[in-house]
């Protein structure tokens, strides 16, 4: 049996210094996608760069840990991690 591992990851574009925030088990193919505009809310602001990732395992933990950096208080903790 094969282990998943989900990550939680922070894109940031290269344009305006946004943040995106997402989980995916296959971080590196998934900004590849975002790079190349296949993801429609991010394709006006490319290019995205990997800022800050955590390895959560599961995905109902990854997806609570993504909803956490979604909030106002995550979005605080990323700015105080994340230069801009």
């Amino acid at each position: 049996m094969q282990i998943e591992i989900y990550s939680v990851y922070v894109i940031q574009s290269q344009i305006d210094k946004r943040l995106y925030v997402g989980i995916s088990k296959q971080v590196n193919k998934r900004i590849v996608e975002y790079n190349q505009g296949y993801v429609f809310s991010t394709k006006g602001y490319r290019p995205w760069k990997l800022v800050y990732q955590e390895e959560i395992g599961k995905r109902d933990k990854a997806r609570i840990r993504e909803k956490y950096l979604k909030s106002g208080s995550g979005k605080e903790f990323l700015k105080s991690i994340i230069p801009r």
